[in-house]
């Protein structure tokens, strides 16, 4: 059986573990955004605050994805949750980082003017820095992404959901005669799925960034 006929016969449970893969990354990376932007916000203004909150998120890092799954699996079992974890805490450096970037490349004088006009603190926050922050945020949320994109394959040793279930049922029969096509079509199906949340997120740039601001 080719690659082709490969794909033709195994579409459905393709375009399953495909689905799964993208709600995984997705949901995940609405949790590390929301939570990476607010660490942002309230650690952009304090130089060592700031430091330690990209030092610490950075350290996620530096640990293996399947040596922290792994860690996570006698403390909350199989499945979902590991997933969730180390898929969030890995999402969260870019944006932590892009998120205090931002914050504080805001011009002072325009936060200066909103407070001038009887801004209060909150909304001095979220009509002028968040908005203005807002496409090097993007850029962070982009950037985990399509970390998040490979990690998520890793998962599969917990049993988690996606494509990595392909991927790692054909390295486990290396020799039979599916075992390529099911790692090719594993792999092709996650960057596809990269391009895809890609170029969305060029769509909303471009729809939520002024253009002046872009320029």
């Amino acid at each position: 059986m080719n690659f082709w006929e490969y794909l033709s016969s195994r579409h459905q449970q393709l375009l399953t573990d495909a689905f799964q893969h993208a709600s995984a990354v997705f949901q995940c990376m609405v949790i590390a955004t929301v939570l990476g932007v607010l660490i942002g916000v309230l650690t952009y203004r304090s130089g060592w605050a700031g430091g330690l909150a990209v030092t610490s998120t950075s350290m996620v890092l530096t640990i293996p994805s399947l040596a922290l799954i792994g860690l996570l699996i006698p403390l909350v079992g199989l499945g979902v949750a590991p997933t969730v974890i180390t898929l969030t805490l890995y999402g969260l450096l870019p944006i932590v980082r892009n998120a205090i970037v931002g914050l504080r490349g805001v011009d002072p004088s325009l936060v200066d003017a909103a407070k001038g006009i009887g801004m209060s603190r909150p909304a001095r926050l979220l009509r002028v820095e968040l908005p203005l922050a807002w496409p090097p945020i993007l850029t962070g949320i982009r950037v985990s992404t399509q970390m998040l994109m490979g990690i998520a394959a890793i998962a599969a040793y917990a049993s988690g959901p996606g494509l990595g279930n392909e991927i790692f049922r054909g390295i486990a029969s290396l020799g039979s005669a599916n075992a390529i096509n099911q790692v090719l079509a594993g792999t092709l199906g996650i960057v596809v799925l990269a391009l895809l949340f890609d170029a969305a997120y060029v769509l909303i740039g471009r729809l939520t960034i002024p253009r002046g601001i872009r320029a």
